[in-house]
């Protein structure tokens, strides 16, 4: 035995997290070395002294080379026939049970005739996970990568002594006051809501996202026609520093091609508008402060009145500013369209099979 070797097996011979045989094993080996005999080391390592012959044969054979590895034939047995395996998941990812819209781990398991766990562990070894879906929606817009590379390329190498803004409305933001009074977090219980409120009213939030900084232009009106959208303009024209072109992130509502507006840009040469493709809005960062916004001032706010949610609204506008975090997008455009070649794959595979 090498110095090399018996270093190796002392690391096995001590663990505490590698699995029992190999540090019996390692223990063995060790033991073997330093000369003790058979019998002795079986009775110290708590195995049979033909288990030690035959470690010792095969470290003499085969030095570390394939140490640890089950021979064929040996270790368990599985006790879920493969036949059985293969039935579950071909019916996980091809059947439904009847009447239902997916299996669960009872229900494959009384089709089948296994017990719940048998189901729940195939499932976790293959990743599969019926009970959940995710949506998606590929655009058919058939300007879509064109546009796509437009406005990853503002993301990825911004024009210089230029601010890019990812601009939008978020409509009909509800004012929602509770119908009986909330109760706070205390000590083994969360902070409860009623589960029915009273409509008071709605807001719309104009948002412009700068992409290098983080800090957000903001103003709360109450509907969002194409006049509002002038007067939003108007505001980031008075704040954005004179001398900086203005390329601006925005989808193709109908507010932002009115023709009054296409008249005012046209007076304003150092805007530019950026249109992500239809059915794209994950491509405006502007979406991500949305749902900041929703998750940690809207959602569980309680406002008798809309001027009660456009306050709470501003009070998150101004925290954001005093400490703005910026969302750094990573994607390529190359990487994007590669994904969305293969999900159009797939959706013409699962529509020739319909």
């Amino acid at each position: 035995m090498s110095e090399g070797q018996r270093a190796t097996l002392e690391a096995l011979a001590k663990s505490r997290t590698g699995p029992v045989r190999i540090v019996q094993r390692a223990q063995v080996l060790i033991r073997a070395a330093d000369g003790m005999a058979n019998a002795r080391i079986a009775e110290a390592t708590g195995v049979t002294a033909d288990t030690v012959r035959a470690w010792r044969e095969r470290f003499s054979a085969q030095g570390l080379a394939e140490f640890g590895r089950v021979g064929a034939g040996r270790g368990r047995k599985p006790t879920i026939p493969a036949a059985t395996v293969d039935a579950i998941v071909q019916a996980t990812l091809h059947d439904t049970p009847p009447g239902r819209m997916h299996w669960s781990c009872r229900t494959m398991a009384k089709a089948q005739g296994v017990s719940p766990a048998t189901v729940q562990r195939i499932w976790f070894a293959r990743r599969l996970a019926p009970h959940r879906v995710q949506t998606f929606k590929l655009s058919t817009d058939r300007r879509f990568e064109e546009t796509l590379v437009d406005v990853v390329g503002c993301y990825l190498n911004p024009p210089d002594t230029a601010v890019v803004l990812c601009m939008d409305e978020k409509s009909r933001i509800h004012a929602l006051d509770r119908t009986q009074p909330t109760l706070p977090m205390k000590p083994g219980r969360a902070g409860t809501l009623p589960h029915d409120d009273k409509r008071k009213g709605t807001t719309t939030l104009f948002a412009a996202l700068n992409v290098l900084t983080g800090t957000v232009i903001g103003e709360g009106m109450p509907q969002h026609p194409h006049t509002q959208f002038l007067r939003f303009l108007r505001r980031i024209d008075r704040e954005v520093p004179r001398g900086l072109a203005i390329h601006l992130i925005l989808d193709h509502y109908g507010t932002h091609t009115h023709p009054n507006v296409t008249a005012w840009l046209t007076t304003h040469p150092r805007f530019h508008l950026h249109f992500t493709p239809t059915s794209s809005s994950w491509l405006n960062l502007v979406e991500r402060w949305f749902r900041n916004l929703t998750e940690q001032a809207v959602h569980r706010g309680v406002f008798p009145s809309v001027p009660h949610l456009v306050g709470a609204i501003e009070a998150y506008l101004t925290a954001t500013h005093a400490a703005p975090t910026p969302f750094v997008w990573t994607a390529t455009a190359e990487a994007i369209l590669a994904k969305v070649r293969r999900g159009r794959v797939a959706l013409r595979q699962a529509e020739k099979q319909d």
